[in-house]
Order: structure tokens, then C-alpha cells, then sequence
């Protein structure tokens, strides 16, 4: 054999011997695209409107206060439901209390304006907490933006808005509280003070498929 077939027969033998150990490779098309996507976070934002409630001093058995106040959605989820949470401390000044004072402040009533109806058919105030002292209150969970209305009420469309608190809006809250005057001695309770703390706990809306 020829010096030049030896060496034509050595570089096939080598072409092939590459072409076993890279599996195969040969040449193809091909193009690619790249998505960019992203997941954000809402936020849920309540505010109430203004921070202090109630600061009085110098009640006495039978004293009402009325107050008005807001809870605003300054997020960007709708927000289902505001529980309200009850704390309170008592200072007793005299150290002479026999009873809790919470037990002689009621509140007479918390109504959402915003979830009441037109009121001009029925009575249809929405009374979110109606009738109940602080140390009842204590071991309640109300929700301050449920639409409480009943069935007649909605079936006259008199019902205001539904439940819940939509992002970027707010309700507007009466809230009442009285200093009970039961007809007896309450001097046990007289330079005393009551420190209350309402929390309001928002929550989000259920989950949704976005399409």
C-alpha cells in the first residue's frame, strides 16, 4: 500500500474514532427566547383615623360620649374583614374598687355608616357592637366592616355596602360610650381612670386564579 492511502486511511480512522467518543455530534437549528417575569406582593395598610379615640376626663354616672372615626385601606389589597380586639386597664387611685369599672362603661353602640342602609323604610343601623360594657367586651371578636343587615333590609336594597373594606377606601364609624349610672353608690369609683385599647386586625380577601 502507498505511502498516500496509509495516510488517507489513518485520518478517516482518526475522523471517526472522534466522532464515537462525541456521541454522534452534527450540526442543527435552533432559537431561543427568554420571558422575564414577575411575582409582587400586595400590601394591606389599615388606618384608623384619628389614633386616640376617646381622651376624657371628669366623667360621671350617666355621661355619654359620642365619637366618630374612619378606618381607611391605604393598601393595595381588598381587605375581608376588621376584627376589633378589647384590652383595658383600670387605675384604681384609691386602691377601694370591690368591682371591675369596666363593668360600669358600655358601649352603647359602634355602627358602620358605610355598611347602613338608605334608613328612610326600615330601621337599618348597623350596629357592628350594640349594648354591651367593656368587661363583656373583652371576650368578644366583632367585625367592624361586616354589613350586618337583615334579610328585609337587603331585599328593599337598603343595605349599603357589602361586606369587607376595598383598597383605597374607608368607612365611616359612630361609636358611643356610657358611664352607667345603675342607681347606686359608684363612689368606689370616683378620681379612678380606664385605659382602653382597641385593636383593629385586618385580613385579606380569599385567594382568586388571575387569568
Amino acid at each position: 500500500m502507498s505511502i498516500k492511502k496509509k495516510l488517507g486511511m489513518g485520518f478517516a480512522s482518526a475522523i471517526l474514532g472522534v466522532t464515537l467518543v462525541g456521541g454522534g455530534t452534527f450540526a442543527y437549528f435552533s432559537d431561543t427566547e427568554v420571558t422575564n417575569n414577575t411575582f409582587a406582593a400586595g400590601t394591606l395598610d389599615l388606618a384608623v383615623n384619628p389614633s386616640v379615640i376617646v381622651d376624657i376626663t371628669n366623667m360621671k354616672p350617666g355621661d355619654t360620649v359620642l365619637r366618630e372615626f374612619s378606618l381607611e385601606n391605604n393598601g393595595t389589597l381588598d381587605i375581608s374583614k376588621i376584627d376589633i380586639l378589647t384590652n383595658y386597664k383600670v387605675i384604681d387611685v384609691k386602691g377601694n374598687n370591690a368591682e371591675d369599672f369596666g363593668k360600669h362603661i358600655k358601649v352603647l353602640f359602634l355602627e358602620n355608616i358605610d355598611k347602613t342602609g338608605d334608613g328612610w323604610l326600615i330601621d337599618d343601623y348597623n350596629d357592628v357592637i350594640s349594648e354591651t360594657t367593656l368587661y363583656d367586651l373583652q371576650h368578644m371578636t366583632p367585625d367592624a366592616v361586616e354589613n350586618l343587615q337583615d334579610w328585609v333590609t337587603w331585599f328593599f336594597e337598603l343595605n349599603g355596602e357589602e361586606s369587607g373594606l376595598k383598597a383605597g377606601t374607608s368607612d365611616s364609624m359612630y361609636v358611643a360610650f356610657e358611664f352607667v349610672d345603675n342607681g347606686k353608690d359608684q363612689n368606689q369609683f370616683q378620681g379612678d381612670s380606664l385605659e382602653l385599647k382597641w385593636t383593629f386586625k385586618a385580613y385579606q380577601t380569599e385567594g382568586e386564579v388571575f387569568e
